[in-house]
């Protein structure tokens, strides 16, 4: 019988032979070569498609978040005043969130397009005509809600401004019946008395957020109103926020996200 041109490496034996080992097939190699396969007994089966498994899910990829920040012009930011979604897509970033920004509205920043649904001068009542639409276009499995302005108090708005974040949150079920939904007691406003009515609003806020929350549909409550000044931390409207506001803003968001997202 003519001599093999090529004999198999050693190592390429000792390859096989560790494979073999670590199925309990033994070394699974006679006289230096690799030998005929045994038959597979249902344990060595079953221990096969559990390393396989092991390896598929070690090569999955993590999963990817994808929030909408939905919200008037403190969501949108502006020329003149800061937005908390860049120092929270930093804060995000730091601690190990793997998230993207979705939404129609685009915001270039120091981590790139930050998507949202943010606009300047709209209420809660028109965020909700225009949810549907939005989400279907951008699914989102995050939910933000900060839309508590744009109102007068002599219009009573409080119980329109709850109305609709009921209508966006139940647009947001139907569409993803496991979103998680955050929202926000909103923050308070030094011009006066037009926004007098949001202390009364972010109590109704409270208590919605309260009778919706369920397991497996969560909504979570957050508070955005406590330790914020319009004094300090807003630029000479006493409504929107400076740097310093937004920070207060973005650390409490990123507390609430982190917290269910981690």
């Amino acid at each position: 019988m003519p001599r093999p041109d090529r004999w198999p490496d050693p190592a390429h034996l000792d390859h096989h032979r560790d494979a073999y080992r670590v199925l309990g097939l033994g070394d699974g190699l006679a006289g230096g070569a690799v030998s005929e396969v045994p038959r597979l007994s249902s344990p060595m089966v079953i221990r096969i498609l559990c390393l396989c498994l092991a390896c598929g899910l070690a090569a999955a990829e993590p999963v990817v978040t994808r929030i909408m920040a939905v919200g008037d012009s403190i969501t949108q930011g502006g020329k003149t005043f800061a937005t908390y979604r860049i120092p929270l897509a930093a804060k995000l970033q730091a601690a190990g969130v793997r998230f993207v920004f979705v939404g129609s509205q685009k915001t270039d920043t120091p981590q790139g397009v930050l998507w949202h649904e943010g606009y300047g001068g709209k209420n809660a009542e028109y965020l909700a005509t225009i949810l549907e639409d939005r989400l279907k276009a951008n699914p989102a499995n995050v939910l933000m809600l900060q839309a508590g302005h744009n109102h007068f108090i002599e219009e009573k708005p409080v119980a329109g401004i709850v109305a609709a974040h009921r209508e966006m949150i139940a647009t947001a079920r139907r569409l993803n019946p496991k979103a998680i939904v955050f929202v926000a007691q909103v923050i308070p406003s030094g011009k006066l008395p037009k926004y007098s009515y949001i202390p009364d609003l972010n109590a109704a806020l409270a208590g919605l957020v309260k009778e919706l929350h369920r397991p497996g549909q969560p909504v979570y409550l957050v508070d955005l109103a406590t330790g914020f000044e319009p004094a300090k931390d807003t630029i000479a409207d006493l409504v929107h926020p400076n740097a310093q506001g937004a920070e207060k803003i973005a650390q409490r968001w990123s507390e609430a996200l982190i917290k269910v997202l981690k």
